[in-house]
């Protein structure tokens, strides 16, 4: 039955760990999300741990003083909401301290409370226009005769035409404010939304990588299909569908002429006499619309961009086949768990002793601070020579690069189809190094495995990303246009 499908849907929602539904049903669930609308719901959608204690401490003796019992401690109470699902822990890199930020179905739990707080007519004007116009577009983008095309684009123009020539005639035709306002309303709603979705596209992108390296370890063969695929250099995690709709996204906010009339657009509409009416808070939000949004989206490239690289350096670091070795050991001795369950009873002498890890506590009186006036050098900074690449240099930079081998196979082949050989320096003279060092480093593991060596050495230059040029010292290597063997 329909209805008991239903039943059993809404059922598992209720009991599923962390789902907005759960979170709106917990204890203390009113002053959980005030507070963390509060201070991780606007501007700010991330902390450091000791700003969120802090004011997490401040808002408990506020909430205590109107009445509220609130036993726990702010430490406590932080603690209760990570582990229920309201918050995520993050340790950006380079950071001093861990962060927090709202979780996706904190974000939802609260976007559904405060639709019960500001309830508005459903049935709007605006929205079912909204509705019509999409659905009549669709019809149009997707209708295959050529006539029917026609004839609505020759409706359209005659309205256009018609439209045109009373605007000449002075006649033209303003919305009343109060349908301007429900509009307006309308577009900050769908705004509000856009921007909280990035939590979940985020949480997508994460989702995906997550099973990529599960793929990867969990793969017992020598070589996967995702295997073949990173180390062709194949971007899995923007080429995933998740990966693609988002790249489309991003490439239309992006665009510079889409920008610039979106801006204008705004700008135009907080400039007419009925946006005087809306809030203050929405006026501000459509005003940083723009910011937010890339914003957001920034944030969510960064991380599509940091879980391709993390995923091409498990693979070519060749991490993952310790990955593979621990999971395939762990598997083992759950099998072999389970087939002692009926065997061995928890209190049956093994003879092993485990012992328990501990940590030594000390005062905090007893610590000496640090003077960093102890770790400036005496001495004077003299400039380094030039550094001689080896290649055993080579093969250890190699293992902890990301290098874009397929870029520089196209340099070298392309010099190769007009000489029958190039050298590693030739190469970079003709095309300067894009990664800096990790060129120089990629050519001369290339040309080491595959080429020829020669007697002498050659000086080759690159550009850091701080602007600054360095040089090195390398030995001579040939790339050749037919495979040889021996040495030069």
């Amino acid at each position: 039955m329909k209805g008991t499908r239903l039943a059993l849907t809404y059922r598992r929602l209720r009991k599923e760990p962390g789902s907005a539904w759960v979170l709106l049903a917990l204890e203390h669930a009113p002053v959980a999300l005030g507070i963390l609308q509060a201070h991780l719901g606007g501007r700010e959608s991330r902390l450091p741990s000791s700003v969120l204690h802090e004011r997490l401490r401040e808002e408990l003796v506020d909430l205590r003083g109107q009445g509220v019992d609130l036993p726990q401690t702010a430490e406590q109470y932080l603690a209760q909401w990570l582990r229920a699902g309201y918050l995520v822990r993050r340790f950006p890199p380079g950071a001093a301290e861990e962060e927090y930020e709202l979780s996706t179905a904190a974000v939802q739990a609260l976007r559904f409370v405060q639709g019960l707080e500001g309830q508005r007519a459903v049935a709007t004007e605006s929205r079912l226009s909204l509705v019509i116009q999409q659905l009549r577009q669709l019809a149009e983008q997707t209708e295959t005769d050529p006539q029917s095309r026609l004839d609505v684009l020759l409706r359209e123009r005659e309205r256009l035409d018609a439209e045109i020539e009373a605007v000449r005639t002075g006649r033209v035709e303003t919305l009343p404010p109060d349908r301007a306002m429900e509009r307006v309303r309308e577009v900050t709603a769908l705004a509000r939304e856009l921007v909280s979705d990035f939590r979940r596209v985020r949480d997508e992108f994460a989702r995906i990588n997550r099973e990529l390296r599960e793929q990867i370890v969990e793969n017992e063969g020598s070589r996967g299909e995702v295997l073949d695929k990173v180390f062709a250099g194949v971007d899995l995690i923007a080429e995933s569908e998740a990966g693609r709709t988002f790249r489309a996204f991003w490439r239309l906010l992006t665009d510079p002429e889409q920008s610039s009339e979106f801006e204008e657009a705004l700008e135009r509409v907080l400039s007419r006499d009925f946006s005087h009416e809306l809030e203050p808070a929405e006026r501000r939000f459509l005003l940083r619309l723009t910011g937010a949004l890339l914003d957001n989206g920034g944030e969510v490239h960064d991380v599509i961009q940091q879980f391709a690289r993390g995923l091409r350096q498990f693979v070519q670091s060749q991490a993952y086949r310790e990955q593979r070795r621990l999971h395939g050991l762990l598997r083992v001795a759950q099998r072999r768990a389970r087939e002692l369950v009926g065997e061995v009873q928890p209190t049956t002498d093994i003879g092993m002793t485990l012992y328990l890890s501990s940590a030594g506590l000390d005062s905090l009186a007893r610590w000496r601070l640090h003077d960093p006036s102890g770790d400036q050098a005496t001495t004077g900074i003299e400039r380094a020579g030039e550094m001689t690449l080896s290649l055993e240099t080579v093969s250890e930079l190699v293992a902890q690069s990301e290098i874009d081998f397929r870029s520089l196979r196209e340099q070298v082949d392309r010099l190769l189809a007009g000489t029958p050989q190039v050298s590693v320096a030739e190469v970079l003279e003709a095309f300067p190094a894009e990664q800096g060092l990790g060129s120089v480093v990629g050519l001369l593991a290339m040309a080491a495995r595959e080429g020829l060596q020669g007697e002498a050495r050659d000086r080759v230059c690159w550009t850091g990303r701080d602007g600054v040029e360095r040089c090195a010292w390398i030995p001579r290597l040939y790339f050749v246009s037919e495979p040889h063997a021996g040495t030069g």
